[in-house]
């Protein structure tokens, strides 16, 4: 992830970074991502377990208002 990002003009571009994971939190991925990154608008990530349903998700999404 960290190339891609450098590697990537995300100006003008809103990032809403998320993962699946058995045990670890997303931790600080969001705000390491944006500095590598050096533009566009990055709003706070979320894990989810490993097993989140299509609905989890749907509702998540649909409550970020993007």
């Amino acid at each position: 992830m960290s190339t891609f990002v450098e590697s990537c003009d995300l100006t003008g571009v809103t990032v809403i970074p998320f993962c699946t994971s058995g045990s670890s939190d997303i931790g600080l991925t969001d705000d390491t991502l944006a500095s590598q990154a050096g533009s566009g608008n990055w709003l706070q990530g979320k894990r989810f377990a490993a097993g989140v349903s299509d609905g989890e998700l749907s509702a998540w999404l649909d409550g970020l208002g993007q």
